[in-house]
Order: C-alpha cells, then structure tokens, then sequence
C-alpha cells in the first residue's frame, strides 16, 4: 500500500512539474497545467493516475488550506471598505448567477439539490487565475480591478455556506432542509463565536509565545496544526472542514503574525491544491465529451457570455460607467476553483452523479483556458464597444485634475504615489519645490488628499492625464513604478507631449536600464544597485574613507552608469526564468590543454556579441577590462559578463575551441 501510494505520487509530480512550467512559460496559470494532467492522465484517458481515497483525502485538505489563505484575506475593515461591492454587487451576481444557472439546469432534468449545486459551482469565477492575470497588467488598482475583486471577495464568502449545505443536501427532503439549514447556521454561528473567542483570548498569545522560539519550523509546524485544528473542531460539529480553517484565517487575519503565517501555509497549499485540481481533471472523461459536446457549448457560452454580461449590467446599476462595466464582466467570465470543489463535494456526497457533472467540468475547464486571452483584451474590448463612456470617464478625471491645478506651475510630477512618491514628495516639501502625484489607488488617494497632499487619481500611461498634471509647465516627472512595461508606457507619452523635460525612471535592478534609456529616460535609478552604493558609503566612513573620497567613488559610479556594479555571481541564489540577467558574471579557468593558451581573446571571439571579458585574473593580479589582444596562458582566470546561455557557448570556445 505505502509502494502503491509512493509510486501515485511520484507519477503526479514527474506530470506536473513539465507541464506546470510549460503552462507558465505561456503566462498562463499553473491550475490549468494541473488540470491537463489530471485529464490527459486521469483514469478515463491513460490511466497512469488511480482513484486514490488517500490522494483524494489530500485534495481535500488542499481545499481547507486554501479557505485558511482566503480567511487571512478577509478583514473587517476591508469588508466595510468595499461593502457596497462585496455584499451589494457581488451578493447580488451570487445569488441571481445560482439562481439562473440553477433553474437552468432543474428544467433540462436535473434534481433540484444537483441543479442548485450546479448553479453555486457556475456562479463562482477563479479567484487564483484572476488575481494572478490583473497583477501581471498592473490592473490590480484600477476601477475594474477592484470591482472584480470584491465580487470574488463575495464568491469566496458564499463558498463556505455552499460547502457546509453540500452534505445536508444529500440526506435531506425539501421540507426538511430548512431546518437542517437552520441547525448548521447556528452551529456556524457558534463556531465562529468559539474562534473569536479563541482567537482573542489564547491565539495571539499562543503565537507569541511560538514565535519567541525563533524557529521557522516550530512556526510553520504550529500554522499546520492551527488550520487542520480549526478544520477537525467543525468536522465534528457536522460542519464542513473548509469552514473551520476558514474562521481561522479571519482570527489570524488582525494580529502582527498574518503575513508569516502565510508565508508558511503557502507551500503546502500550493502542493495540495495542485493535488486537488489534478483530482479534477482526473474526473473528466475525455471519451464521453463528443456525448455532451452540446451540453458543453451551452454551458460555457453561458458562463463566457450570460455571466459576463450579467456582471457587467450588475456592475453598470450600481454607478459605474459602461467600460468599467464591461471589463469587469470580461475578467470574472469564467468558471473557477471553488467551482470544481463545489462539484467535487457534490459528487462524493452522491448530490450529482460523476456523468452528470461531465459537461459542467468541461465548460469550466475550456472557460478557464479561454479567460487568460480574454482577460488581455478586456481593455480594447471596453475601448471598442465602450468607448465614448469610456472617453468621456477619462475627459471627467482630466478636467477634474486641470481645474484642481490650473495655477501649479514648476513643479514635480510623481507617476506612482506609493512609498517611493510619497518620501519623494517629503523631500520636495523640505525645498518648497510643488508637486503632483497620480496615482490608481482611490483609499491612498482619498487618505492623502485628507492629509493636503497634491495626488489625484489618475493613469499615468494616457496622454490625457499627464496634460492634466500640467506637464507642460512641470520641471521634471519621476516614475516610482517597479514594472519595465509601465514604466517604457509612460516614457513615450512624456516624450510624445515634451520631448526635452527630465524624466527620472525607478526600477528594481539593472536589467531593465537600457530598455528604459532607449525608452527616453533621462536618469534610470536602479533600487538594488543604489541600496548597495548607500551601504558602501556608510560602511567606508565608518572605516575611515574621506568623505569626499566616498563622494567620488559613488559619483563615478553613477557617472559610469553603474557598468563596474552591474555583474553578479549568482551562485545558487533564485533568479528569473522569464527575464535573465543580461549581466551575470562568470569565471573560466583557462586548462594547460585548452587551445586558448597562447592566443588572444579576439581569436576566440570573446569579447564579441553580448558577452564581454569583465576581468582576467593572473596569479595574485587581477585586471579588468583587458585589450582583445591580451594573451592567454594556462591558469588565468577568465571573468566573463553577458546572459547565461550566450557565457556557456564563451566559455566552450574558451576551454575546448
């Protein structure tokens, strides 16, 4: 049994791992790479993944790890932040999304328990997938992107009742159910009081007292036991596992502990929930899918379609304008992992049968596939059918700006009002030099605006709102943010309206410098590279160094673009697969039998191309920046600078020729 078990698990992970990271290579999310897997591989495909009560019982606990992730998200004041959205708009599109899907499927033969069941799992949209698609296009701040996250915000909230009716769906009348309903509410009802109480009188001091320990492991062991706790303590009150882990995220979510505590619930929540969505896709049955291609089609037309439709007008009656309206319901039209947990619960309290689950899967299967391209185009979709609101939305935000600073003039404007802005703008207060800052976060916007800060919500990327900002009369811009592709965006539209003004660029490391110089910057400030120039400086004085001498070491850098600072050995350190460093460093030790000795570099044609010689180490003397024409002998130390794959073939033509 425990060969059996090892052999299923070594089979899940040598699937997954290839096909998560070719579905990442593809700026899709690894869920659907997990799903592919369990489908390709499932047992109604190629039978390589058996049904398993043991791998089933850890998807489920990937299901109760994740409800513990969304109740550290869920804060009371966040809730009364969005409340309009959350238990409005996103209470809303539940209950008539259940309720429409619902009656649906009742009328083509379903049960009314399976039907219900069906509309609840069509209803929710994927939480992970878009959260993850809004970060990667920097829209997780605009309008659509916070109205799509309160409406997921809702879903996940309306999960757990979904999760708790489940099982008294599947041994109940109708007549009965109310009042079994009524019973688990109020054993709800107590075990939310038994963790607030728990949470307040014995969570934080419990924790406080682990983390004096100073041990990771004994702080990730007691967050393990904290979330299975909570999940068993409800099990046993006949509620579901997912409820109890849930009320122990929302306990957790207001001490100073929330951000390490996910920190450490993440890798098992990631490896389990992986687990579960290979379980699903193991549930679909490829060959039975031309049987239900029909079913199929209509369901996801009305999942891609009706609901994004029914979100957008849901979204329009409460305020806001059609293209905000449209690019929500774009991004939320699909079907999502609560969805599948939904069904999958369902299936195993035998409330729907696995045949008639089969078109549902599927439509939210190819709806998932599809809402990463969708989710892409909701921008021009907004600009092609909404694009007169859409306009005339963003005409509102620049004339508010221009009449707000219609006699500024010399000033500063500060395109990202975060951390970074707002210490740039204490040191423009110090020197009486005025500002302006843009920025797409309305809460930071409005607490701000309160304190008399000069920021205004607006995109920095469009023409229109820098013209507002005054840009024509301004000394400089600076872009705080840390994304190339923002920043590039943003470049172009100060240089297209002036073409002269300074332009000071922030990012995160040097990778991106030259992009952004070709862009139009005037200054690129990498963050990393500076922070290691401050440390210098300090440390250099504390040793002794004249501090004018630090100054001109540091102001040399800077002259130099930071080129002597820019190499890096990174050793085993994590760096992106997406985005090399076009600067990592590399040494090659020259062998007595490489033909290399005795011949230059430019016979090897190093320097050449993107890889440049950085140093040559001879002996005890180290040079840098040698002639092409230097001579090698056996035993130098050859340090080479360029992208990984182009410094292996250098170092090939270096060591065998």
């Amino acid at each position: 049994m425990t060969h059996d078990l090892l052999r299923d698990m070594m089979v899940l992970l040598t699937l997954s791992l290839p096909t998560a990271w070719a579905v990442r290579r593809l700026h899709l999310p690894p869920l659907l790479g997990y799903l592919i897997v369990g489908l390709v591989a499932g047992p109604h495909a190629l039978g390589w993944i058996p049904a398993s009560d043991v791998i089933a019982f850890m998807a489920e606990v990937g299901v109760v790890f994740l409800l513990f992730t969304i109740g550290l998200e869920i804060s009371i004041p966040r809730l009364l932040t969005l409340r309009r959205e959350v238990f409005g708009l996103g209470t809303a599109q539940v209950l008539l999304s259940t309720t429409l899907f619902g009656v649906a499927s009742w009328l083509l033969g379903l049960p009314w328990e399976g039907a219900l069941v069906v509309g609840g799992a069509l209803a929710m949209s994927s939480t992970a997938l878009v959260v993850r698609q809004l970060r990667d296009q920097l829209e997780m701040q605009s309008r659509h992107g916070r109205v799509a996250l309160a409406v997921l915000l809702s879903q996940d909230l309306a999960a757990v009742p979904f999760l708790v009716a489940i099982p008294l769906l599947a041994g109940g009348t109708a007549d009965s159910l109310a009042g079994v309903l009524g019973i688990a509410l109020l054993k709800g009802v107590a075990a939310l009081v038994v963790m607030w109480a728990l949470g307040r009188w014995m969570l934080r001091p419990l924790l406080h007292a682990v983390a004096s320990a100073h041990s990771a492991e004994i702080f990730t062991l007691a967050v393990v036991l904290l979330a299975l706790a909570a999940a068993w303590g409800t099990g046993l009150a006949g509620l579901s596992l997912a409820l109890g882990a849930f009320l122990a995220g929302m306990m957790l979510v207001e001490t100073e502990y929330r951000h390490q505590v996910e920190a450490d619930i993440r890798p098992f929540r990631d490896v389990l929930l992986a687990i579960f969505f290979i379980t699903v896709g193991a549930q679909l049955n490829p060959v039975a899918l031309p049987g239900v291609w029909k079913a199929t089609a209509v369901i996801l037309f009305g999942l891609v379609v009706g609901k994004g439709l029914l979100i957008a007008l849901l979204t329009r009656l409460v305020g806001y304008e059609p293209g905000v309206a449209l690019r929500t319901g774009v991004v939320l039209a699909q079907g999502g992992e609560f969805g599948f947990a939904l069904l999958t619960l369902a299936v195993g309290q035998q409330v729907l049968s696995a045949e008639q689950t089969q078109p549902v899967l599927a439509a939210m299967l190819f709806s998932m596939l599809l809402a990463p391209f969708l989710i892409r185009q909701n921008g021009p979709l907004a600009d092609r059918f909404c694009a007169v609101s859409y306009l005339q939305g963003r005409a509102v935000t620049s004339r508010q700006i221009t009449e707000a600073l219609r006699d500024v003039s010399g000033h500063v404007v500060i395109c990202g009002f975060g951390r970074i802005g707002q210490n740039l703008a204490a040191f423009l207060r110090q020197e009486d030099i005025p500002y302006v800052g843009l920025d797409l976060d309305a809460t930071l916007i409005r607490e701000a605006w309160e304190a008399g800060e000069q920021v205004f919500f607006g995109d920095s990327t469009h023409r229109e709102v820098l013209e507002a900002a005054g840009i024509s009369r301004a000394r400089a811009v600076v872009v705080t943010f840390d994304d190339a592709q923002t920043s590039t965006r943003i470049i172009h539209a100060c240089r297209a309206l002036q073409p002269s003004l300074p332009v000071v660029v922030r990012t995160h490391d040097d990778s991106h410098m030259e992009e952004l110089e070709l862009a139009g910057a005037s200054v690129v400030v990498p963050e990393s590279v500076e922070a290691s120039m401050m440390l210098a400086t300090h440390l250099l004085q504390r040793l002794g160094v004249a501090p004018e001498e630090v100054l001109r070491l540091v102001e040399a850098a800077r002259h130099d673009h930071y080129r002597r600072l820019r190499g890096v050995f990174h050793g085993d350190e994590p760096r992106s697969v997406e985005h090399p460093d076009p600067h990592q460093l590399h040494t090659v030790v020259i062998p007595a039998e490489s033909p290399a000795v005795g011949r230059t570099l430019a016979d090897f044609g190093v320097p050449g191309g993107p890889v440049t010689v950085f140093a040559v180490r001879r002996g005890d003397i180290r040079g840098e920046e040698p002639s092409p024409g230097m001579t090698l002998r056996a035993g130098d130390a050859v340090v080479l600078q360029g992208p990984a794959e182009d410094l292996a073939q250098a170092e090939q033509r270096l060591v065998h020729g």
